[in-house]
């Protein structure tokens, strides 16, 4: 079995050094995560990029694509309000996906010896489960995949190179040890899984895919998060309490509002009624010529469709009051 790993491995050897040819230039390597942002060297790039060209090879294709050419971007392009260049004319590629990943070249127009061979990587995680199935008590298997241009560049980063790929808490501890989890790999497919039982307190819990190389440096890393679902109960218990706040704010703001205005009524009503005080004619004088020393006066108190007539006399001794109700049929004297 190991003599047959041998072979094969001599063969993929072979097979890569006749497609890549012989050069004698370096390959650089640069991995990105799904959707991030990553920038591709040039070397020995002129000033202002007036001699040189981005190249970009698909992967199992010997058709190239120029994306930039003395500083200009071509017309056209696929993806190209994804790209730019920088002041040192390395390629930006902006939300970088699998798609993007490839073999590109920053090709110095006047002396091809000075050509720049850069092979994008990217690494993309997906759960197996969809949404509705991610709960507390159910099965849970995350898949992370690096993309890679070709069989060749494969074999380049992980025997050549020593990467790896690993799983990893928020913290940054792998999680292999763990028993918890089960983790298994794939360097030919460039895959590796993690696969758990997930717990009430898994929610909101983050863990990261990962490259490191032989120095545990991290080249780059997806983060996933798993987040659950409220169930339909208390789902629906939010939604009445959002909707019964402001109802009864309305509501009592409307009772207020009617309180203020019966208020307002009741003081207009008061203020209506309006008492006056005018003097009476006394009385003449009695058939014996005699003068009482009495004082009379008349209060007339006015509301709506009803008059009251009082009339007050007073002496030293006695004081008198006589009150007559003027009904509707009076309103006109």
């Amino acid at each position: 079995m190991e003599d047959k790993c041998h072979i094969d491995m001599l063969g993929l050897m072979i097979l890569c050094s006749l497609l890549t040819g012989s050069s004698g230039g370096t390959d650089i390597h640069v991995f990105s995560s799904d959707g991030g942002n990553v920038t591709l060297p040039c070397d020995n790039a002129p000033t202002g990029c007036i001699s040189s060209m981005w190249i970009y090879r698909r992967e199992q294709s010997s058709e190239t694509v120029v994306l930039f050419k003395n500083g200009m971007k071509e017309n056209g392009i696929e993806r190209g309000e994804r790209l730019s260049l920088v002041s040192d004319c390395s390629l930006n590629i902006y939300k970088a996906t699998t798609e993007d990943r490839g073999h590109y070249t920053c090709r110095q127009l006047e002396d091809h010896r000075f050509d720049t061979s850069v092979y994008l990587h990217v690494l993309h995680v997906s759960p197996s489960s969809t949404q509705t199935e991610i709960r507390p008590n159910s099965s849970f298997t995350l898949s992370c995949q690096l993309y890679v241009y070709n069989v060749c560049s494969r074999y380049d980063i992980f025997n050549a190179e020593g990467v790896q790929l690993v799983w990893v808490n928020k913290a940054g501890v792998n999680l292999k040890p763990d028993p918890r989890f089960q983790i298994s790999s794939s360097p030919q497919h460039c895959i590796i899984t993690l696969t758990t039982t997930l717990l009430n307190e898994d929610n909101n819990t983050e863990w990261r895919c990962q490259i490191t190389d032989t120095t545990d440096q991290v080249k780059t890393s997806v983060r996933y998060t798993v987040t659950y679902l409220a169930p339909a109960a208390e789902t629906t218990q939010v939604n009445l309490v959002a909707v019964a706040v402001p109802v009864v704010a309305l509501l009592t703001l409307i009772a207020l509002i009617a309180l203020w205005l019966i208020c307002k009524k009741r003081a207009r009503a008061d203020n209506e009624a309006i008492s006056t005080l005018t003097p009476v004619t006394p009385p003449a004088d009695d058939v014996h010529g005699k003068k009482e020393d009495v004082a009379y006066a008349e209060v007339i108190i006015s509301r709506k469709k009803f008059t009251e007539r009082h009339n007050v006399q007073s002496n030293n001794e006695v004081t008198y009051a006589t009150i007559t109700g003027a009904g509707p049929r009076d309103e006109g004297l």
